[in-house]
């Protein structure tokens, strides 16, 4: 099998889903699009992740690439090769398949509460994730979803993950954060003018993560061994 991570800048790439695939025999392409050349057919893989970054969906006039990557999501979409997107990544999808991504009304940074929805009972992604947990999020914004998508986890500021026919799904929480990346992201903080203006406590979310990350950690990989195993399947 061969994977494409489309990553918006060298700190937020595939983390520990790239930790998950190496195992089961994936060989994983890493594309920095703002910066490297197109693969020569992104059609050509088995599976593509597109995943976080600083900037935000609607900032196309400072990121140009970012039109062209909506596009070629409708594209992976229309042609049901198989998509998974986080956080920014999760936005992205869903404009390519018709919805939109807007402010959400709060920001959620840190470790925030999530609980699935009884749709994603039987979900191969999320079904087999608790009820109701605690998440690592970093953004300001969230996804509107198009017709026909199925919400499968939710928190009280937004939609944390959904499912469209595809097969797509999109993830707002950060399932595949390393601790390097989240440690970085952590000291750069007052890069983030809403971490700056929630008064965001980086010792405090910093000891609150280094508690919680190897857990965390391995819930990204066995989300990400799921979304390999019912491409697969």
């Amino acid at each position: 099998m061969r994977a494409l991570a489309i990553v918006h800048q060298p700190d937020a790439g595939p983390g520990v889903f790239a930790d998950a695939m190496g195992p089961r025999g994936v060989e994983l392409d890493e594309w920095l699009i703002g910066e490297g050349a197109a693969p020569a057919d992104p059609m050509g893989y088995d599976a593509v992740l597109t995943f976080g970054g600083a900037m935000h969906a609607d900032q196309g006039a400072q990121h140009h690439w970012l039109a062209d990557e909506k596009t070629l999501l409708a594209q992976l979409i229309e042609r049901r090769v198989p998509l998974l997107g986080m956080c920014l990544g999760c936005q992205l999808v869903a404009e390519a398949a018709g919805g939109s991504a807007r402010r959400a009304r709060a920001p959620e940074i840190g470790w925030h509460r999530v609980e699935l929805t009884a749709e994603a009972k039987d979900d191969p992604l999320l079904g087999a994730l608790p009820r109701k947990f605690e998440a690592f999020q970093w953004h300001s914004y969230e996804a509107q979803l198009p017709p026909g998508s199925t919400v499968l986890a939710i928190s009280p500021i937004c939609v944390q993950a959904y499912r469209l026919e595809g097969p797509a799904w999109g993830i707002q929480f950060h399932a595949e954060v390393s601790p390097s990346d989240v440690e970085y992201w952590i000291d750069d903080y007052r890069s983030d003018p809403d971490a700056v203006r929630i008064g965001l406590d980086p010792e405090a979310l910093r000891e609150r993560t280094r508690a919680s990350i190897a857990e965390w950690n391995e819930l990204g990989r066995s989300v990400c061994g799921r979304f390999l195993d019912a491409i697969r399947g």
